[in-house]
């Protein structure tokens, strides 16, 4: 799941990417053919923030779209698909941050 949406990221922010962005599933519940997403993506800097979610939430809300489809096909069922951006300065320096995302 958290590879889908980064590779949502990755095609709709082109080059605006921030290079420090990691995606972190904060959870992921199955209930049924339901399954229950919640997923952060972690960015250096608030204006890095502001790139990702772009006007009106329209940017972010395209690219939670394009991964719930995807990742309604590939888990054959219903995704409830919650994203949103938090900003963590200096998380790529910190190395409990980094294990926490599922860097090594």
């Amino acid at each position: 799941a958290a590879e889908l949406l980064r590779e949502k990221l990755f095609r709709n922010l082109g080059e605006e990417l921030p290079y420090g962005m990691a995606v972190e599933l904060e959870k992921f519940e199955q209930e049924g053919e339901l399954r229950r997403i919640h997923a952060a993506v972690v960015v250096d800097k608030a204006a890095h923030k502001a790139i990702v979610i772009g006007k009106a939430g329209e940017r972010l809300k395209r690219i939670s779209t394009d991964a719930r489809k995807d990742m309604e096909a590939l888990f054959g069922g219903k995704v409830w698909l919650e994203t949103w951006v938090k900003v963590k300065s200096g998380w790529a320096d910190d190395e409990r941050a980094l294990k926490s995302l599922g860097y090594e």
